[in-house]
């Protein structure tokens, strides 16, 4: 946020011209950021899928398709090119097998106990725990033991079609490239048991895997140590009858293992003093080793899928994080706003509460205009119609519209119409300034229009000396569209609640451009309107709270503002105050070693600004990103449940917002989707506006096309109603 020159500065914040050529990119990196994340948020549930019981309940298949001797040999099944061969391990010889790893809890103990017993073992691991834990897949291979495939995320292969099935062994032998840098030829299906349960159903896959060029094994010996059965019922179930050859089945994850780590450490040395070797298949059965390594292309493209997963591991990690500090500001947030916004509501609205002497002197309304030839007519004529005595200043910026020329017509007395070059909204508002004949001066848009009171109830809080400016009541006048709903319920809840809560604090980061009121003495010490930071109503709070100033809200002056009708309207509006606050809060940044006044907002104020409205919001989404997560990967009833109790407080607070400014509730029938869709708007907003932040670059002001449909009300009316004919108002004083 580098300084610029004075010329530069006025060139930036030019209203008019032509669209920068840049503003495309910008608007597609927030875009990519999220597609980045959310494909990492996918890949973490791809890899994290929920491994399934050891066990499955099975309809008996017939046999007649399996040959007789697979259904009575042993449990390696040979049917590599079209052949079909049953091997059997030889007696005294031991093949422990472990499924469904590696788990980062129970295979390191596991890999301890095998290598303490200087045993060997084959691990048939799934692609998605592979893929987690790559460490424990190298340690495997450095420590002597085989790797085996066991599918991708362990599907019943008898269900699946062979597109599937070959889906299943590439990604489950890319984790383990990825990995270890090697190739297996060992599989073993997920569910399988002994040879003699193949059936017509499991026997073609059998076949289609040793066409693959790979080898089945199966089991003859179950330990059965899923279950938990106990330390000596795994030993007893895991020792062969009459010193046979066995392939023992047991497992390293899917779960509590304790027993078999203790199970195995009795296990080991109790069969070796009968005589019995621990070996892997390939040193059982005497033949080559099942891995081969793998180099070039492919051996990148595994350590690439690993990068990957794991990059998705540690992101998600930060993601949970995030929603965790998310969490616990949103209902912090929310808690802070119910009862401080109740306090503000109580202290104002007792019967014998004053702000101090009443005040009755004019005051000077500042209207700067640029191109607001629509909206002009209506703004001023609402000020017409004023309970409070005044003076208007209709500043014009340089339209091009013939704005001041439609003021200059109306020949209203009191109202003075200023013509200067466009030098954007700060200029003429001090342009205004050394024009104004009052020592208070309220500051409006010129698309909003006042109620007849606003005026006054907006500068009685002067009556109190030490307040130095006043923020009204802004509400949205067009609100029977959607993104116009969304937008009511925005600034009644959003930003009045807020800064009833705000007020409380001392720490008011905001006075609205459409209505608030400021003392020329408080301004002119600290320079009037600064054209440094396109948020120069909050450039400008920031300064007075550093000056010494109170800056309060008054509820009951309320102004009609036309909110921005599309998205790319709204786009521009709110990615411009989002830049324009970071820059103040930068601007300010001193404040935080200061003393006296302004140290006391540096410290209390600006962390407080920072991380409600910066950080907060750009965390926000995570609500929705998980329930998205949730709903996908599991599991779905606790997220729902949990995303509808962060509504539900949501709710209760738009509904006591609306309590207090006494709105209609069935705005809030929008409010689901209002959080589902607009929120992810104002996310991406705020994450352009950082990423403009740290790249350095400028944000021209961006002039929102108006229409001009918020009226003038008057007593008894509601904005949207016409308005009298000017020559039935009263004069103003």
């Amino acid at each position: 946020m580098a300084s610029r020159s004075p010329r530069r500065r006025a060139a930036h914040r030019s209203r008019g011209g032509s669209p920068r050529r840049r503003v495309p990119l910008r608007l597609l990196l927030p875009v990519l950021v999220l597609v980045a994340l959310a494909a990492m948020l996918m890949l973490r549930g791809y890899v994290h899928s929920e491994i399934l019981a050891d066990h499955r309940i099975q309809k008996p298949a017939p046999t007649t398709q399996v040959p007789k001797e697979i259904l009575e040999g042993g449990p390696v099944i040979d049917a590599r090119a079209g052949q079909t061969q049953s091997l059997s391990v030889p007696d005294r010889r031991l093949v422990l097998t472990f499924d469904d790893g590696p788990d980062p809890t129970w295979t390191p103990k596991v890999l301890d106990v095998l290598k303490k017993h200087d045993a060997h073992a084959v691990f048939f691991v799934t692609g998605t725990m592979a893929s987690r834990y790559p460490d424990l897949v190298q340690r495997m291979v450095d420590e002597g033991h085989e790797i085996g495939l066991h599918t991708f995320n362990h599907p019943d292969l008898a269900l699946q079609s062979p597109k599937r099935i070959d889906w299943e062994l590439s990604q489950n032998q890319l984790a383990i490239t990825g990995a270890a840098g090697i190739r297996t030829s060992l599989f073993r299906p997920p569910y399988s048991s002994y040879a003699e349960a193949m059936d017509n159903e499991t026997w073609p896959v059998a076949q289609y895997i040793g066409g693959r060029g790979y080898l089945t094994v199966v089991n003859n010996t179950d330990s059965e140590d899923w279950k938990r059965p106990g330390v000596d019922e795994i030993i007893r179930r895991a020792t062969p009858e009459g010193g046979k050859g066995a392939i023992v089945l047991m497992h390293d994850s899917g779960g509590d293992r304790s027993q078999t780590v203790e199970a195995l450490d009795r296990f080991l040395p109790g069969l070796k003093d009968k005589g019995y070797e621990f070996d892997n298949l390939t040193e059982a059965l005497d033949a080559p080793s099942a891995h081969s390594p793998v180099t070039g292309a492919e051996l990148w493209k595994g350590k690439a899928w690993i990068f990957l997963v794991q990059a998705s591991e540690n992101i998600t990690g930060v993601l949970v994080v995030g929603l965790a500090i998310i969490g616990t500001l949103v209902i912090a947030r929310f808690v802070l706003m119910l009862l401080l916004s109740g306090v503000h509501a109580r202290r104002v609205r007792r019967r014998n509460f004053r702000w101090g002497p009443p005040v009755t002197e004019p005051v000077t309304v500042l209207v700067p205009a640029y191109n607001e030839a629509k909206c002009i007519e209506n703004t001023v004529n609402s000020l017409m119609a004023s309970e409070h005595p005044i003076e208007v200043l209709v500043i014009d910026d340089g339209s091009t519209d013939g704005t001041a020329r439609i003021v200059e017509a109306m020949g209203l007395p009191n109202v003075r119409v200023i013509r200067q070059l466009n030098a954007g909204k700060p200029a003429a508002l001090n342009r205004g300034l050394a024009n104004a004949r009052y020592d208070i001066v309220v500051m409006m848009d010129g698309d909003t229009v006042f109620e007849p009171s606003t005026v006054r109830e907006l500068v009685q809080p002067f009556g109190d000396p030490r307040v130095g400016a006043v923020a009204g009541n802004a509400k949205v006048g067009n609100k029977d569209s959607l993104i116009g709903a969304w937008q009511h319920i925005e600034y009644v809840m959003g930003f009045n609640l807020d800064r009833r809560m705000y007020d409380i604090l001392g720490c008011m980061p905001t006075i609205p451009g459409a209505v608030g009121a400021f003392r020329r003495s408080a301004l002119e010490p600290i320079g009037g309107m600064s054209d440094d930071t396109l948020a120069e109503d909050t450039d400008v709070t920031m300064a007075l709270h550093r000056a010494g100033w109170r800056v309060v809200y008054a509820e009951n002056a309320r102004a009609w503002t036309e909110a921005p009708e599309s998205v790319q309207q709204l786009w521009s509006q709110r990615y411009r105050w989002s830049y324009g606050t970071m820059q103040a809060i930068w601007k300010h940044r001193r404040a935080v070693i200061d003393k006296g006044p302004s140290g006391r907002f540096g410290r209390i104020g600006l962390p407080f600004v920072s991380l409600f409205m910066i950080v907060a919001p750009l965390l926000a989404p995570l609500i929705d990103v998980f329930l998205l997560y949730g709903i996908v990967f599991g599991p779905t009833q606790k997220t729902i449940t949990a995303w509808l109790g962060v509504l539900a407080i949501q709710a209760v607070c738009a509904a006591f917002a609306f309590r207090l400014d006494r709105e209609r509730m069935t705005h809030l029938i929008s409010l689901p989707l209002q959080q589902i869709l607009y929120r992810q708007l104002m996310y991406v907003v705020l994450l352009q506006s950082w990423i403009t932040a740290l790249t350095g670059g400028r944000l021209r002001w961006q002039k929102l096309r108006r229409t001009g449909v918020v009226e003038a009300p008057v007593a008894g009316t509601v904005p949207g109603q016409r308005a009298p004919h000017s020559d039935d108002r009263r004069p103003v004083a």
